[in-house]
């Protein structure tokens, strides 16, 4: 009976497995318009960006990279990126441990709230920022009368950027820890563990990976934000503009096309950079994953 209920058992096991496994041909293609795609939309765009850049030699493309306007761009967004960035890092761990440790009421509008910006259009948002700081917004008339400007101006493109990257660092926390559960941190506590030691020595460790991986897709979509911080920017050159924005003018120039791609390999560079620091930390994870499920089973 029991040799008949094992080959009952085989039988089905190979069955759904013949069912589920498609034919040769079919993967082939799916995996011939998955290579066609990448080809498409990424590696041949990517290669044209710097064969672009180089069209009118090396020393075209040095003087692009050192032009007074380009420094600034890129000063503006490095600033941009360092306040927006440790700022949504606070607000995604915080978010992420209020959502992953507690239940209270209106925690399904705090993960609304979080993911708003992903629904909501870069243009709108900086729309929204120009009905709030501009001279017609609510609080605009007040600004002026003291004389503090945020709207065209460094505070504007902080904000716009700030809002436009809330979820990445928060949506890579919340599931990490609602995986892990709050056992490691009720044992410390009991254990005689303080708030702060429980959290830098227990929480921290627990979340670091997937952490990093926040804040590295924050960086890169904070330095390459353009819908939002077009509309609050007010394009002043060498004072408001972003690279994405100083790249948008150099192309809509006639004569200076060639420095639009040689700026914009910096923005290729990034993104270079990041998907490499991605697939890093991803095997770094999944590597830590490994090792607790042995240390668990052993």
């Amino acid at each position: 009976m029991s040799l008949n209920t094992n080959s009952n058992e085989l039988a089905i096991k190979l069955q759904s497995r013949d069912a589920t496994r498609e034919p040769t041909w079919v993967r082939y293609i799916l995996l011939i318009i998955a290579l066609l795609f990448f080809l498409g939309c990424l590696i041949l765009p990517l290669i044209l960006i710097f064969v672009e850049a180089f069209k009118q030699g090396f020393q075209v493309y040095v003087a692009s990279l050192i032009d007074p306007y380009t420094l600034s761009a890129v000063k503006l967004t490095l600033l941009t990126a360092a306040i927006a960035v440790p700022l949504n890092v606070i607000f995604g761990v915080t978010a992420a441990w209020c959502v992953a440790k507690f239940n209270f009421r209106g925690k399904a509008i705090l993960t609304t709230i979080i993911d708003s910006p992903f629904s909501v259009s870069p243009v709108v948002a900086g729309l929204m920022l120009v009905l709030i700081f501009g001279s017609q917004g609510w609080i605009g008339s007040w600004l002026i009368e003291h004389d503090i400007k945020i709207l065209y101006a460094t505070p504007a493109i902080v904000l716009a950027t700030v809002f436009i990257t809330v979820p990445f660092v928060a949506r890579e926390l919340i599931p990490l820890m609602e995986a892990q559960g709050s056992e490691e941190e009720e044992a410390a506590i009991v254990l005689g563990a303080s708030g702060w030691q429980t959290f830098w020595k227990i929480t921290i460790p627990n979340i670091k990976w997937g952490l990093i991986y926040g804040v590295i897709l924050c960086n890169a979509r904070a330095m390459g934000e353009f819908g939002a911080v077009s509309v609050v920017s007010g394009h002043i050159r060498g004072e408001t503009n972003t690279l994405p924005l100083h790249i948008e003018i150099l192309y809509n120039e006639p004569n200076s096309i060639s420095a639009a791609f040689a700026v914009s390999t910096l923005l290729a560079f990034l993104a270079i950079i990041t998907l490499i620091l991605k697939t890093w930390v991803e095997y770094r994870q999944e590597k830590q994953d490994r090792e607790s499920k042995e240390s668990t089973v052993s």
